[in-house]
């Protein structure tokens, strides 16, 4: 019995990639937000509104160059008799104090949000975050508006902050 040998013949796979740069877009902005909301406070009922709109004028990049429009969160609290007790606006600039790098140069004016009424005020959470990451880069902070309309601005020790200066390794 003879059996032949065949040489089996290798094939070749070519593998080719192609580069698709990376397409700018028109600047992104956040959707525009409106929260309503009662407050028991001082012994009165007052309403709270918070508003959102993103700012044609005031815009980041990140670092491929990708612009994102910042946002002016206006605050107005009327009182039962519907007249005003305070309207403030607020960019990023009114929380710089409060916040590092890269946020300072790079962050946006994600929300601030209506928490509850105090005894020493209306308390709000302020979001600062990078716009590609709002969700997962960002610095909390705690406002405060007490019963003369005066501000008062903290770092939210509530919430666990990443630490940007920490390598990969947490060392």
């Amino acid at each position: 019995m003879l059996a032949g040998c065949k040489e089996k013949k290798q094939s070749e796979e070519t593998i080719t990639t192609h580069y698709v740069p990376y397409k700018l877009q028109a600047p992104i902005a956040m959707a525009e937000d409106n929260q309503q909301a009662s407050a028991q406070w001082m012994g009165k009922s007052y309403h709270v509104s918070v508003s959102r709109q993103p700012l044609d004028s005031v815009m980041v990049s990140d670092d491929r160059g990708q612009k994102y429009k910042d946002n002016r969160v206006k605050i107005a609290v009327t009182r039962p008799d519907g007249s005003v007790f305070t309207e403030k606006a607020f960019t990023k600039s009114a929380f710089m104090s409060y916040i590092q790098e890269p946020f300072k140069s790079g962050g946006i004016l994600a929300g601030i949000r209506f928490e509850n009424a105090e005894a020493k005020g209306l308390k709000f959470s302020v979001v600062v975050a990078m716009p590609d990451a709002v969700d997962d880069l960002f610095v909390p902070l705690e406002m405060t508006i007490d019963a003369d309309g005066g501000l008062g601005i903290r770092q939210d020790d509530d919430m666990n902050l990443i630490d940007y200066d920490v390598d990969d390794e947490g060392v």
